[in-house]
């Protein structure tokens, strides 16, 4: 027994009305846009075709798909593919329903069409699960989740969340399977679609009724009952009232229940809907059983099965239709690529000779004038040389100007920079001296005898002493020094990192050839002084003996890489 055959034999066949219901939505969608209803000119029985002929469905969307290919029309190619996989589903072959609507699924995400692929990861998830692949249904059901809830469409989250609570229910989880239910009908609730939401209380209803909770079922079932009263959907009445008499019959109120079984039968029975009726006459025969009435529960029970087994008989027929229809169209597309094939083959050989026939009539004239077409095309070739030899000869000689202004250029800014580096040591100089000859003359007014003075004029000695050594001139030295020399002491505090700030101005003053004497004005140190640093910075670096500190100094290396503030203060 198929695996669909054997669900629907053991509890409702819910699952059998959902894809009845959505199977005929699919063929209304497949003969309102068919070219063959138009050209046919014959009303379509759609209730009929979608009960009796699913062959006659596939045709119809194979012919379409066909078009839709031959167009490069991605999106309806999609749709096709989608309704095909549907088609195999609802006839049991998930196999072929997974393959077709996986198809489908690469289209939509080739084309980054949302909307659809989210729709379709709905419907291959549904595909999943009666296939027995719950966790890959339930990946299938998250991804579209995701979209949704990104592109805020509450009709699509109910129908999502509740396929997941469904998969929930049928794993005895009834806690998750609850709260996925109720975020259904949340968002069916914004999104007003009563249909969906007579679903979803009957959703609820039967996690309830699992549970043993049977009033709550009571409950929902009621309010899902005056919903599709309200939508007249008439077979979804059947299958609440039908579920109200499984209420009935499991909190003992048996002629209530049987009640309820017996009208599902009168209205499945006027529908002709086999699939109620079974249920209905199944949910009889257990109230005749509890009632103690075997006789009647068997009889009931027999007629259930009959009709089960006529149902399967059908659905089998149908089956094998669409599959012997879908075999059929494969071997017809096979053939018809075949003789494409051999026409296109026919036509090269077709058209090569009839390309050599005439290669062969102008090839003496080709090699007559291939000569004089040669000498031509190197007198052109040769003139084209010359003319790119002259272009970029023109162009080295502009981009040798440019560069000879640019070295003029940067030389002109360099001795700017040297000249500005320059006198700003001059004014350092000067102002220092003019600094040293005040000091010197504050220290001939201490050693006068005039002791009230004393003390003032000693703390302008200290200022100037502290204005040697912290004056803002050398912030303004290192600007300029950076710029005439870049990366110097970057190299120079990496090759020798025990330098001090005093040492490192020792240094600048040496490589712009500031002599001894007024380097120690601008140090603000005696001459003595000056020599006992330079023997120290000499012992720093690593000179030999007899080597010149300012000759190694001056031609210390210098490399273009980035540099980090190096303070002189």
């Amino acid at each position: 027994m198929h695996p669909i055959y054997a669900f629907a034999a053991f509890s409702l066949p819910a699952c059998y009305l959902r894809s009845r219901l959505r199977f005929l939505s699919l063929i209304v969608w497949i003969v309102s846009c068919s070219a063959i209803v138009a050209k046919a000119q014959a009303p379509v029985n759609t209730e009929q075709l979608s009960r009796q002929y699913p062959d006659s469905a596939y045709r119809l969307v194979k012919v379409r798909l066909d078009k839709a290919i031959s167009q490069s029309d991605k999106l309806t190619e999609g749709d096709c593919l989608q309704q095909i996989g549907l088609l195999f589903y609802h006839q049991g072959s998930y196999a072929q329903a997974i393959n077709y609507l996986l198809q489908a699924q690469k289209i939509f995400i080739s084309t980054n069409d949302g909307n659809r692929l989210a729709r379709n990861r709905n419907e291959l998830g549904t595909v999943y699960y009666y296939n027995e692949q719950a966790d890959g249904a339930l990946t299938q059901f998250n991804e579209a989740l995701a979209f949704y809830i990104k592109s805020h469409d509450a009709q699509g989250l109910a129908q999502t969340y509740a396929n997941i609570g469904h998969i929930y229910e049928k794993r005895h989880d009834p806690k998750q399977a609850y709260q996925y239910q109720k975020l259904a009908l949340t968002n069916c609730l914004a999104a007003n679609d009563v249909a969906s939401l007579a679903k979803i209380y009957e959703n609820l209803g039967s996690i309830f009724e699992d549970e043993a909770r049977y009033d709550s079922a009571y409950s929902y079932y009621q309010k899902a009952l005056t919903l599709s009263q309200q939508t007249r959907d008439e077979i979804a009445q059947i299958e609440i009232i039908n579920n109200l008499g499984d209420v009935y019959r499991k909190t003992g109120r048996y002629q209530k229940g049987l009640s309820h079984s017996r009208e599902a039968m009168q209205r499945a029975t006027r529908l002709g809907e086999k699939y109620q009726l079974s249920a209905a006459l199944r949910d009889i025969a257990k109230t005749y059983r509890l009632l103690s009435q075997p006789d009647s529960a068997y009889n009931y029970l027999e007629r259930s099965r009959d009709l089960v087994d006529a149902i399967y008989a059908t659905e089998n027929t149908r089956q094998i239709a669409l599959l012997q229809t879908l075999y059929e169209v494969e071997r017809k597309d096979k053939e018809i690529v075949q003789l494409n094939a051999q026409k296109r083959i026919d036509f090269i050989i077709i058209l090569a000779t009839s390309i050599v026939l005439v290669l062969i009539g102008i090839l003496g004239a080709v090699i007559i004038s291939r000569q004089r077409l040669k000498i031509r095309n190197e007198q052109a070739l040769n003139q084209q040389n010359q003319q790119i030899f002259q272009t970029q000869n023109a162009l080295m000689q502009v981009e040798l100007k440019n560069q000879q202004l640019e070295e003029e250029n940067l030389k002109g800014q360099l001795e700017l920079k040297h000249k500005e580096l320059t006198t700003h040591t001059l004014q350092i100089i000067q102002k220092n001296q003019v600094l040293e000859e005040l000091k010197e003359d504050l220290t001939a007014i201490l050693k006068d005898d005039k002791r009230d003075q004393k003390k003032q004029i000693k703390q302008l000695v200290d200022k100037i002493s502290l204005n040697f050594s912290q004056d803002k001139h050398w912030d303004d030295f290192r600007t300029i020094f950076d710029q005439v020399h870049p990366y110097f002491f970057t190299q120079l505090t990496q090759q020798f990192p025990d330098l001090t700030a005093t040492d490192l101005r020792q240094i600048a003053l040496l490589k712009i050839n500031i002599s001894s004497a007024d380097m120690a004005t601008l140090l603000g140190i005696s001459s003595d002084s000056l020599r006992v640093s330079r023997y120290r910075l000499r012992k720093k670096i690593g000179l030999s003996e007899g080597e010149s500190l300012s000759a190694y100094i001056q031609r210390f290396p210098l490399q273009p890489m980035p540099s980090p503030e190096i303070s002189l203060i």
